[in-house]
């Protein structure tokens, strides 16, 4: 009888003790599941000011991008909330820690609005400052187009009137002649019967040219791209001319027909080919003709 009475009460001591360990559990159980489930929702909140932090720089970075001169205070809020977000991101997700940084940020969101109304006002200044500039650059600009406009009529009038005082020649023949002793000249087309090469054009009456004396440069290039007769160089500016011979005249304000001679080089004989003849007065090309040697 009292073998079974301490076996009941043993039993009885094993259940309690069951039922507290099972008690216990459950409570551990509980109270984790509670940390877990304070922690993810820190987290979130954590993330939750992220994005208020960066949305407020996306504001900042708009409002100095907007601004062709810098504003100073936008800039150094900028900096400030970037290194609350660089801060952030490497603290400790707790209560004490987030409820720190959402009191910086609602600092930082007053501080915002002020700048961002500073920053409105400054811009509509800017933006009326800008339109009288327009304004005043337009004018300058039609009263530049006008002047421009001028001096454009002008110049293209003194280029007229340059380009028209200028001797030109209309003609222009070039070929072969066999000189006799007695001086007459027969046109020749065989390269191996020419003596000289003979050229022959009209100075047209002009009469923005002054009469006097007056000379154009007559150059003949062969067959091999040699220029015959003197072959001297003459320069204008950047421009080089070679040249067969100069022809001297004097120009009485009428046409005046010119026929010059140019000899071959070192008196040897011509080439057969195609000739071209050229006159310029000074670097301006006027005439220019070709003829064949057979």
């Amino acid at each position: 009888m009292e073998n079974t009475t301490s076996s009941t009460g043993l039993k009885v001591a094993l259940g309690i003790a069951l039922v507290l360990f099972l008690a216990t559990g459950f409570y551990a159980m509980n109270l984790n599941k509670k940390s877990n489930d304070v922690q993810k929702e820190l987290t979130e909140q954590k993330e939750l000011v992220m994005n208020d932090l960066n949305t407020m720089a996306k504001q900042y970075d708009e409002a100095i991008n907007e601004n062709q001169i810098s504003n100073n205070n936008l800039i150094e809020a900028r900096g400030r909330i970037q290194g609350l977000i660089d801060s952030l991101k490497v603290s400790e997700t707790n209560v004490k820690s987030l409820w720190r940084y959402k009191q910086k940020y609602v600092s930082l969101q007053k501080e915002m609005d002020v700048l961002m109304a500073q920053n409105d006002s400054l811009r509509v200044e800017n933006a009326y400052l800008a339109t009288s500039l327009d304004s005043t650059r337009v004018r300058l600009e039609e009263r530049t187009v006008f002047t421009d406009s001028l001096l454009i009529q002008n110049t293209a009038l003194a280029e007229v009137v340059n380009n028209a005082s200028v001797l030109g020649a209309i003609g222009l023949k070039g070929f072969g002649v066999i000189e006799r002793n007695s001086g007459k000249l027969i046109p020749t087309e065989r390269a191996s019967r020419t003596d000289k090469i003979r050229v022959c054009f009209t100075v047209a009456k002009n009469t923005l040219v002054q009469s006097g004396d007056q000379e154009l440069y007559v150059q003949v290039v062969d067959p091999l791209n040699q220029t015959l007769g003197l072959n001297e160089q003459v320069q204008f500016g950047n421009k080089i001319l070679n040249y067969s011979m100069i022809s001297k005249f004097n120009y009485e304000n009428a046409s005046l027909n010119v026929c010059e001679f140019v000899a071959s080089n070192d008196d040897k004989k011509f080439e057969k080919g195609r000739y071209i003849v050229n006159v310029y007065n000074d670097k301006d090309l006027v005439s220019s003709s070709e003829f064949t040697l057979k």
